[in-house]
C-alpha cells in the first residue's frame, strides 16, 4: 500500500470504497481480457475507473494492485538487466512423431521404468518468453528471458498489459513465485499495427513475435500501452511458500489466481495419446488467434521432472514438437529489382496477399536471377510460397498448369533501377551489382552499416536517425558522422538536449576502434566480419593495406579470389584512400589487437568451420570471436563444409539442415571442452 503524510485522516468508508473498486475493476479486467466474457459495458468500466482515479488523487490512497498503476511511467533511458532466481531453460525440439516417441523412450530409460508416463501438451506460442516475479502476491519485477540467466527488466511495460495480474487474487499468494509465460500479439492486431505503420511511412514488423518483442522492449511505456499485447502463462521458476505436485495442479492454480493460460492444454497418459493431441493442436492451429509453431510436451509429475533433471541447458522432461513449414498458393503480380547496401540487386516478388501460418504475406524474395531461371518464375505465375518461422517467405515452385500464356519473363537489369549506373555481374557468381558509388539506394544503408553494432557501434544511429540526418543533408557519407555538432542535432525533431549529447558521445567513443571492426565497417564487397578479422591478423596497420598487391592477399589462408580482387581494388583506389585519410584526420584511432606476429604454431580449430545457432550463455558474437581466435571459421549458414553446428536454445531451422546434411552438432559446453583441449571430437 502506498502511504502519504495525511493517510491516517482518510475516512474508513473511503478506504473501503477504493479497495472494493480495485477488486471489482481487476475482476472485470480479468473477465474481459483473459476469459473474453465481460459482464459490464466498456462505458461502465470507464466510469468506475475514473471514479477510482478521482478518489486516489483526492485522498492519496493507492493500492499496489490498482489498475491505475498500469500506465503513466516516464520514459526510461535504457532497459536495466536483472538476474533470474532460477535459470530459464529452453526446450529440445522434435520434428516428427517418431522423434516424439524417441523422447518418450528416453524419459522411460532415464526413469528406469516401462510404465506409461503422464504428460501435458499445449500449443507453443510464438512470442517473447517472459518471467513475472511476485513477492507476497504483488508483481514487483518482469524480466525477458535474455540468455536464460540474465534478462532485461521490462516491469513498467508489462504492467500495461491488461491480462497481467498486478496482484494475485482468489488464490493462495505464496511468499515468492516466478511465473513464466509468453507475451504475444494476436494476428489480426499485428496486421492492423503493420497497416498503421505502413500508412505512416514506418518500417513494418516481420511477424507477430517481432512486433511483441519490439513493443515490450520500448523505453517509453506509453508506446507499449498502445499496442495490444497478450500473455499466456505455462511455467514456474523460483517458488517459496506454496507447493505444486504437478504441471496440471500448477495450471489449475494459475487459473484460480486469474493468470491467462494456454488456449488449449490437455493431460494424457502414454505417447500415443500425446501424438493425438499434437494432431489436434495442428488441426486447430488455423483457428487460433495467435501464431503457434508447434506443441510443448511436459512430464506432468514434478517429482519425475526433478528426477529427470536437465542436460546442459535443456530439461530432459520436456520437448517441443515443431510443425512443418507453412505453405500457400498465390499469384505473382509484379517483380521489382531492389538495390542493397553494397549495390547488389535482388529480385523481389509482389504477391497477391495470402495468409500463411496466420500472417498475410504479400512479398517474397526471389534471391537471384539464376534462381528465377532454375524455377522458371514469371510475372503472373501462380506459385507455392513457403514461410517457416522467421525465414523470409520464398517461392517454392511454379504451378505451370495454371499458366494462361500471358506470363512474362523478368530479365536481369542492364542499368541500376535507382541511379541509372551500369550493372555488372560478379565473375563466376550469381549477383548483379550497381557500380555507382553515389547511388542513393546505397548511401543510407552504407551509413547505417558503418554505424552498426558489429562495425563502429555508434549507439543512436539506427535506420530512422540515419534517414533523418540524410534527409536534412547533415550526413550524406559516413565521413560526415564525425562532422556533426550538437547544435545541428538540436534543430531536428526527436532530438532533445540529452539524446543529442548521447549521440555525440557515442560518435566520439567510436573514434577508438579496432582494425577488424573498421575494415568491416567500410562495406568492402565480400568482406564480412570474418574476412575483416583475417586481414587484421595479417596487416599490422591500416596503412599497410594501402596499394596492396593481390598476390599479398591471396597468400592468406581462406582468402579466395573474390575477396582478394575486391580488397585490392578498394585499397588501390585513390578516392578510397583519400576517404580513409580524412577519417584519420577527424580523430579516428585504430588499434589492432588481432595482429599475429608470425607464429607458425597451428591453432586448434584451424581448417574447421563452425555455425552457431540459438541462444547461448554468451552472445553469439562472443562465441564466434572465440572460435576465430582458435583458428576456426564462424559461418552464418549450414553447408556440407560445416564441421560443427553449435546448438544453443531454440536452434531453429539450422538444426534440421544439419541433420539433413549429416553435420555433427555439439552443445556450448562441448565447444568449451574443445577450446580447453578436453574434447575428443576431432
Amino acid at each position: 500500500m502506498l502511504k502519504y503524510p495525511r493517510m491516517e485522516k482518510i475516512p474508513a468508508d473511503i478506504k473501503h470504497e477504493i479497495e472494493q473498486l480495485v477488486k471489482d475493476l481487476n475482476y472485470h479486467c480479468y473477465l474481459y481480457h483473459v476469459l473474453d466474457a465481460p459482464e459490464i459495458s466498456d462505458a461502465e468500466y470507464d466510469r468506475l475507473y475514473r471514479h477510482l482515479k478521482e478518489l486516489e488523487e483526492k485522498y492519496g490512497y493507492v493500492l499496489p494492485g490498482s489498475p491505475t498503476q498500469r500506465v503513466g511511467a516516464p520514459p526510461l533511458d535504457k532497459l536495466e538487466k536483472g538476474q533470474h532466481a532460477e535459470p530459464m531453460l529452453s526446450l529440445d525440439n522434435a520434428f516428427s512423431h517418431d522423434e516424439v516417441r524417441e523422447f518418450d523412450q528416453r524419459v522411460k530409460r532415464f526413469l528406469k521404468s516401462d510404465e506409461e508416463v503422464e504428460y501435458t501438451i499445449e500449443p507453443k506460442y510464438d512470442g517473447l518468453a517472459m518471467e513475472l516475479a511476485y513477492r507476497n502476491g504483488v508483481l514487483y519485477k518482469a524480466l525477458t528471458r535474455g540468455d536464460g540467466y540474465v534478462g532485461e527488466d521490462v516491469t513498467v511495460n508489462i504492467k500495461t498489459i491488461k491480462a497481467v495480474p498486478l496482484k494475485i487474487e482468489d488464490a493462495d499468494a505464496p511468499e515468492e513465485v516466478d511465473i513464466r509465460g509468453e507475451v504475444y500479439m494476436d494476428i489480426r492486431e499485428f496486421e492492423a499495427l503493420n497497416a498503421e505503420r505502413e500508412k505512416a511511412g514506418k518500417p513494418v514488423f516481420a511477424n507477430p513475435r517481432n512486433a511483441a518483442a519490439g513493443s515490450i522492449r520500448q523505453l517509453d511505456s506509453s508506446i507499449t500501452a498502445k499496442r495490444k499485447l497478450h500473455l499466456a502463462c505455462y511455467g514456474i521458476g523460483a517458488v517459496r511458500g506454496i507447493e505444486f505436485k504437478s504441471q496440471w495442479e500448477f495450471i489449475t492454480w494459475l487459473r484460480k489466481a486469474r493468470f491467462p493460460v494456454p488456449a488449449l492444454i490437455k493431460r494424457v497418459k502414454g505417447v500415443d495419446a500425446v501424438i493425438d493431441v499434437i494432431k489436434e493442436i495442428e488441426e486447430k492451429r488455423k483457428d487460433f488467434s495467435f501464431e503457434t509453431d508447434g506443441a510443448v510436451i511436459k512430464v506432468n509429475d514434478f517429482r519425475l521432472q526433478k528426477a529427470l533433471g536437465i542436460k546442459t541447458r535443456e530439461p530432459r522432461w520436456a520437448t517441443a514438437y515443431k510443425f512443418p513449414a507453412h505453405q500457400g498458393i498465390t499469384r505473382i503480380n509484379e517483380i521489382i529489382a531492389s538495390v542493397g547496401r553494397t549495390g547488389t540487386i535482388t529480385p523481389v516478388a509482389f504477391l497477391e496477399p495470402v495468409r500463411i501460418g496466420g500472417v498475410t504475406v504479400s512479398r517474397s524474395t526471389l534471391h537471384n536471377w539464376d534462381e528465377i531461371d532454375r524455377k522458371d518464375i514469371r510475372v503472373g505465375d501462380t506459385v507455392v510460397v513457403e514461410r517457416a518461422g522467421d525465414v523470409i517467405p520464398h517461392v517454392v515452385s511454379v504451378i505451370k498448369e495454371k499458366r494462361a500464356g500471358k506470363e512474362k519473363h523478368f530479365n536481369p537489369p542492364v542499368k541500376c533501377p535507382v541511379c541509372g549506373s551500369a550493372v555488372e555481374r560478379d565473375e563466376g557468381g550469381v549477383a548483379y551489382r550497381c557500380i555507382g558509388l553515389n547511388c542513393t539506394a546505397q548511401v543510407q544503408q552504407r551509413i547505417g552499416h558503418y554505424a552498426s553494432r558489429a562495425a563502429m557501434d555508434i549507439d543512436g544511429l539506427g535506420e530512422k536517425n540515419v534517414e533523418l540526418l540524410y534527409s536534412k543533408g547533415l550526413v550524406t557519407h559516413f565521413v560526415d558522422i564525425y562532422k556533426l555538432k550538437k547544435d545541428d542535432l538540436l534543430e531536428l525533431p526527436r532530438y532533445a538536449e540529452k539524446s543529442a549529447q548521447n549521440l555525440i558521445d557515442a560518435i566520439e567513443k567510436s573514434k577508438h576502434t579496432t582494425l577488424a571492426r573498421f575494415l568491416y565497417s567500410l562495406g568492402i564487397v565480400h568482406v564480412g566480419e570474418y574476412a575483416a578479422k583475417l586481414l587484421a591478423r595479417n596487416f599490422r596497420d591500416l596503412e599497410d593495406l594501402y596499394h596492396v598487391k593481390p598476390e599479398r592477399i591471396i597468400e592468406i589462408k581462406q582468402m579466395g579470389e573474390k575477396i582478394t580482387g575486391s580488397v585490392a581494388h578498394f585499397f588501390n583506389d585513390p578516392g578510397n584512400l583519400q576517404t580513409l585519410n580524412t577519417l584519420k584526420s577527424l580523430g579516428l584511432n585504430i588499434s589492432n589487437p588481432d595482429y599475429e606476429t608470425g607464429s607458425s604454431e597451428k591453432r586448434p580449430f584451424e581448417g574447421m568451420t563452425f555455425v552457431v545457432t540459438g541462444t547461448l550463455p554468451k552472445s553469439r558474437k562472443e562465441v564466434e570471436e572465440l572460435i576465430e581466435s582458435m583458428g576456426g571459421h564462424a559461418a552464418g549458414s549450414v553447408s556440407k563444409s560445416t564441421s560443427f553446428l553449435v546448438l544453443g536454445d531454440d536452434p531453429g531451422s539450422k538444426l534440421q539442415k544439419a541433420k539433413d546434411l549429416g553435420v555433427k552438432t555439439i552443445s556450448y559446453s562441448e565447444l568449451m571442452s574443445m577450446v580447453k583441449g578436453e574434447g575428443r571430437l576431432f
